[in-house]
């Protein structure tokens, strides 16, 4: 693999982690609510998962997942439901008023849950298996050692990825005294509320094509 390969690798992938999406509009959120270590694990799920769409997407078995209408539409349909639920979640949320991670430690105690909740946005977002699946065949030299580049490609989308989270992560920290105050919990319900149900409405029309 070249030196020039890789920099056009890598400014592909740039373009993919940079972009807001559901991932990072999660992490982003579980960092205003929790703060920055329930974001971060939030972060690791997501990394989890779409590392793993990498790895099926280089295998070849992307091809298989995106050439099976089945299998795709369960994929988005499964990440749009989620992306709903959590929507109509923050919309009907009674909370009035959110109390600061530092104070609220048996909220932070369990740190799985956010770890799922990030693996499975990251993993029903089709929009990875498309990017990867094509991607990966104008990288790819078959004359060279494929485990090689499998792993130069998954590390370069490693950090990339996990650094784009984890500073959505840590923004949604640092903004976090605006929704600590009072009343402001209601608010900012409404508003994430409306962006995970339009973000679950817009990856319901992904298509194949």
């Amino acid at each position: 693999m070249t030196i020039e390969l890789w920099i056009y690798y890598v400014l592909a992938v740039l373009v993919l982690t940079a972009s807001p999406g559901p991932s990072s509009l999660l992490c982003m959120t579980k960092g205003v609510t929790g703060g920055w270590k329930v974001g971060a694990y939030t972060a690791l799920g997501s990394l989890a998962a779409i590392t793993s769409i990498l790895t099926l997407s280089f295998t070849g078995l992307g091809v298989i997942i995106i050439s099976s209408e089945v299998i795709f539409n369960a994929i988005k349909w499964i990440g749009a439901g989620y992306l709903v639920y959590l929507g109509l979640k923050a919309l009907t949320s009674k909370e009035k008023s959110y109390v600061k991670p530092a104070l609220n430690k048996s909220a932070n105690s369990d740190f799985t849950s956010y770890f799922v909740s990030g693996l499975i946005v990251g993993a029903s977002n089709p929009k990875a298996i498309l990017f990867f699946t094509a991607l990966f065949p104008q990288f790819i030299n078959p004359s060279e050692a494929l485990f090689i580049q499998y792993v130069v490609f998954a590390l370069t989308f490693v950090v990339l990825e996990l650094s784009w989270l984890l500073l959505y992560a840590y923004l949604g920290s640092r903004s976090s005294s605006w929704v600590f105050a009072s009343g402001r919990a209601t608010l900012f319900n409404r508003l994430t509320g409306g962006v995970f149900i339009g973000a679950g409405a817009l990856l319901s029309t992904t298509s194949r094509v």
